[in-house]
């Protein structure tokens, strides 16, 4: 009736993304274009403090050096000497020619700091990507500098996926990670209260964050209430090979499962929204009654099980759709029934 499936092993990736943490620490913009005055506010919205070196400078720069946005950004009207760079977290550089271009991406390197050159990759440790920003939950998009339009296209995609109340979830997750660590609670419960936020966090974008939703996560984590004794079954229904078929909210729930049930219809592009972590679990031709007891057997042991319907799966085809999601309803508390139509 069942197996177990494994997602893909990742393949070949043009570019590493990583994140650098830049809060007071020093960075350096050789160039004062309109161009070095966008990366310019990118990186002094980290907080880090930047220094400036042009001896002509636009008046979106100037601006920032007056009005910054968190960072500090001091303009220095004189070109760029190699001493600049040194004690420098980054390097980024706006030049028309190549020569000069190299010679800053030479002296960066020599100086051990990673470095961009705008619009001229031959000369560049790192790249800049569009950016979705619900800090302190950041996406990066690149396309290796094929696609810049295509992937200003992506991240609108991205940001419908991500409602801005992510960012408040995520800053409060910051704020309670000490406290969970300090709360005595053993590495599974743990664990387990971070899975009742996620859950929580998904299902809730738009209400802020309280300190009564930290204390019921904790309870349930340990064990004190029947959400931490028991998990969450949600129903989604989709076209088996058309990941388009899936709405907003059944792709954010896919993201925050542990184990997904699925038809054999269901293609990987539709799975590929699940998180790789998720325990996958391909359903063949069973009874109602088996798969609505394999359901109930990992709700009871805590986690977030979704059940990944194929909308035109032969024997449910003849079944009214309402009839068809009471009678593949799991008896679990708490169990959500979705549709992704």
């Amino acid at each position: 009736m069942r197996s177990q499936t494994k997602p893909e092993r990742f393949g070949a990736l043009a570019r590493l993304p990583l994140f650098f943490a830049l809060q007071d620490k020093r960075a350096v913009i050789a160039g004062g274009s309109p161009a070095a005055a966008w990366k310019a506010e990118l990186v002094a919205a980290t907080g880090a403090r930047l220094d400036v070196y042009a001896v002509d400078v636009c008046s979106e720069m100037l601006k920032l050096s007056t009005e910054p946005v968190v960072g500090d950004v001091i303009v220095h009207r004189r070109a760029w000497s190699a001493a600049d760079l040194r004690g420098a977290a980054l390097a980024i550089g706006d030049f028309r020619n190549d020569e000069e271009a190299a010679a800053f991406s030479g002296a960066a390197r020599a100086a051990g700091v990673p470095v961009n050159v705008v619009d001229k990759p031959a000369y560049c440790d790192f790249s800049f990507g569009a950016i979705v920003n619900r800090s302190p939950l950041v996406v990066g998009i690149s396309t290796d500098g094929a696609a810049p339009v295509f992937a200003r296209a992506i991240r609108g995609k991205i940001e419908a996926l991500l409602p801005k109340g992510f960012a408040w979830w995520t800053a409060a997750a910051a704020r309670w990670r000490g406290a969970v660590k300090a709360s005595g609670l053993p590495f599974a419960e743990r664990r387990k209260f971070w899975q009742l936020f996620t859950t929580h966090a998904v299902a809730n974008p738009d209400s802020e964050p309280r300190h009564d939703d930290f204390e019921r996560f904790v309870a349930g984590a340990a064990g004190a209430g029947r959400a931490g004794e028991r998990g969450v079954v949600t129903l989604i229904e989709a076209d088996g090979s058309d990941p388009e078929s899936l709405t907003l909210r059944a792709i954010r729930v896919l993201q925050s499962a542990d184990v997904i049930l699925f038809d054999e219809q269901i293609s990987p592009e539709v799975l590929d929204f699940a998180r790789r972590e998720a325990r996958r679990i391909r359903i063949g031709n069973g009874s109602h009654d088996k798969i609505n007891a394999l359901m109930v057997e990992l709700g009871k042991q805590g986690a977030h099980v979704v059940r990944l319907k194929c909308r035109h799966r032969p024997n449910t085809a003849r079944v009214p759709k309402r009839a068809s999601h009471r009678a593949a309803a799991p008896p679990v508390p708490h169990a959500k029934i979705m549709a992704a139509s």
